[in-house]
């Protein structure tokens, strides 16, 4: 057998480089997001300060990311931004380890961590895009990296929690964040042809003026902020009902292993129906899921199935996502575009998603915040119908 010729083989090593950052990432997040109501629920913080401080990553979303995306694109130095990212939420972890300044220390260490990781995803798509260029098989195996990183570590930090207590986590947050700077460390050192970094400045403003897009970006905002009833509370509400926190790592693990599986199987999967009607099923998919979790929370079968959803409420949606955003800002506006994404879903959809929820569920219980959550997610299911109506030519 031939040798594969120097681009082809390079250009795998990128992508085994990519892989291997989104797993050390989501390795990072798949202890981080799910344990940390409850490390902050340890210290006596109340569940109304836990939302607050679990809110501070959503407020990164809301300015972080197309800061970074604007400057990315202008210098095409995406690789050097993100090692620089990792690195300084490296060193900021280290506040952690120190928390007698009590819940407005943890906030500014948490700032400072969340700032410079809450861009890195954009910026990984960004950087990206060119070796993926639409083959939905190879981004889904590139992704498939990171849910594995995820799930092996959110079911060893929940054995871990469960044997040792919640003490270990700054030592968690510090280890996985250096894995992190060393596969940015890994990446191809590359940096964007001048020419098209010189088309940074291409407007934006046209492209946001499209129906299409203003829906999309709507659907997008509901449906990611419903999301955040499981991101923010999924853990603290199943500790109400008595699980314990291997159980709960377990269901965490079980909508990341039908993740991989969907990320496995999308190249083939994607071609069966168009992005927006993907865009409305990922939305029923997500009413279901909420009004299950909400409503049959006693019922372990319920909550199985509650979790199942998370290959077509998160994953499906995800790449829908990433295929409309690649699809409506391409070229020099992908970097703003893939901001986007996460300011309007995860950084504005996010804060109000967590801050409404923790009000929600400190003075109406979990079961009505859950229930917002579902009336959330039909909300971003019917703008994903308008999408699906200005795709096909209807009046918007």
């Amino acid at each position: 057998m031939s040798p594969a010729p120097p681009a082809a083989a390079a250009s795998r090593r990128s992508l085994l480089a990519f892989a291997g950052l989104s797993a050390s990432y989501f390795a990072h997040i798949g202890f981080f997001n799910p344990y940390l109501p409850l490390w902050l629920q340890s210290l006596g913080l109340p569940i109304f300060t836990i939302s607050l401080l679990t809110s501070v990553q959503s407020v990164t979303r809301v300015f972080a990311p197309y800061a970074w995306g604007a400057l990315s694109d202008r210098t095409g130095e995406r690789v050097k931004l993100l090692r620089y990212s990792a690195a300084v939420a490296l060193v900021g972890s280290l506040g952690l380890w120190w928390h007698g300044g009590g819940a407005w220390w943890v906030l500014v260490v948490l700032l400072v961590m969340f700032t410079h990781t809450s861009s890195m995803m954009s910026l990984t798509e960004a950087a990206m895009a060119h070796l993926v260029a639409g083959d939905w098989g190879r981004y889904g195996r590139i992704r498939l990296c990171g849910s594995a990183g995820f799930l092996v570590t959110v079911l060893l930090a929940g054995e871990w929690f469960e044997r040792f207590g919640m003490g270990h986590f700054p030592g968690w947050a510090t280890g996985s964040l250096a894995l992190v700077l060393l596969a940015t460390l890994r990446l191809p050192d590359t940096r964007e042809p001048v020419a098209q970094v010189a088309q940074a400045q291409a407007p934006v403003g046209p492209v946001l003026r499209q129906p299409a897009v203003r829906w999309f970006l709507a659907s997008l905002f509901f449906h990611v902020m419903a999301h955040f009833s499981v991101y923010g509370f999924l853990s603290l509400y199943l500790d109400s009902l008595g699980y314990g926190k291997g159980v709960i790592g377990f269901l965490w693990a079980l909508s990341v292993l039908v993740e991989i599986g969907w990320f496995w199987l999308q190249g083939r999967l994607m071609r069966r129906l168009s992005m927006p009607r993907w865009l409305l099923l990922c939305g029923a998919a997500g009413v279901l899921r909420f009004a299950l979790t909400g409503g049959l929370g006693q019922w372990f079968a319920a909550l199985v199935l509650a979790q199942l959803l998370h290959a077509l409420s998160f994953a499906a949606h995800h790449t829908t996502c990433i295929a409309l955003v690649s699809q409506h800002f391409p070229g020099s506006l992908r970097g703003r575009g893939q901001a986007l994404f996460t300011v309007i879903g995860y950084g504005f959809g996010g804060v109000i998603g967590v801050l409404a929820g923790g009000a929600a569920a400190q003075h109406f219980g979990f079961v009505a915040m859950f229930g917002a959550a579902a009336v959330l997610a039909l909300a971003g299911s019917l703008c994903a119908w308008r999408v699906l109506r200005c795709e096909s030519g209807a009046p918007a």
